[in-house]
Order: structure tokens, then sequence, then C-alpha cells
């Protein structure tokens, strides 16, 4: 196997860094040699939010996120702006309160329905006694395959 050694990688005709693409196929090798090698679009975070749930619910940052909309207290849909390829995604979601113990449930669903949809996810925050609560930061990354 030949080592190709560069400093920058161009597309023909592009400019410095675009339009480089990698394959669905393509994997990477950890350090430790080929006995360990991981697929690279897979292992890509598709979608990612950190939502200011307090007062006015904002989102700090996002990626792959097109809109939020506070449903009522604890209670947040977000919108991607690409769909997943199907509804068999994962979702990680975690947040935090001003005082006490917080859970997250998450509820995906289209249009209010408890069908899971590939474009939208519903959050449902809520504290220790299940009581619907507005976090100060709630955030969530969503894993799968893009359309």
């Amino acid at each position: 196997m030949s080592n190709i050694y560069v400093d920058t990688i161009r597309k023909t005709g592009g400019s410095l860094g675009t339009d480089i693409r990698v394959k669905n196929t393509s994997v990477y090798e950890s350090d430790g040699g080929t006995s360990v090698t991981q697929n690279l679009v897979q292992a890509l975070c598709k979608a990612w939010y950190d939502i200011d749930g307090s007062s006015t619910a904002s989102v700090l940052d996002s990626f792959n996120s097109a809109s939020l909309t506070d449903n009522g207290t604890g209670d947040f849909t977000v919108t991607r702006a690409t769909a997943m390829n199907s509804t068999s995604y994962a979702c990680g979601a975690m947040s935090d309160f001003d005082s006490g113990d917080s859970r997250v449930v998450t509820v995906t669903s289209n249009q209010g329905s408890t069908a899971r949809s590939t474009t939208v996810i519903r959050h449902a925050l809520q504290d220790t006694s299940a009581n619907g609560h507005d976090p100060d930061h709630f955030s969530a990354l969503i894993m799968g395959d893009l359309a």
C-alpha cells in the first residue's frame, strides 16, 4: 500500500477545501491499524442543537435544525433542515435545570401524532415529579442515515 502526504486537498477546478466527496462506503482506520475501522459517513452526527428553554425558547447553536417550536412548558418540537433516510435513527438528549433532577422524554412525532417522523422530533422535559419543566439548557443529537 502506498501513502500520500499532502497539506491541502482540492477538487479539480475547486477552491481550498471545497467540494470534497466522501462515499457512503468510506472507512477510516484507527491508530491501532487495519483491525479497527469505522464507516466514516455513518459515524457522523446528522443533527444537533442546544436550546435555551427558559422564558422565551431559543436555539443557541445547531446543525441541520431548521426550526424550534415551543409547544408549552417543557414541550419542544425541532424540525430538521434535511430529513433522515428512515425513522430508524437514534436520538440522545440531556438537560439541566436550576435545581433538582431532570428527565428528558423524547417523543418522535409528526403533526402531533405519535408516529415517528424523518423530519420532526418532539421533546417533553419533566422534573422528577413528572411535571413539565422548561430547562435552562437542553441539547440533543441525532445519529442515523440522511435521506
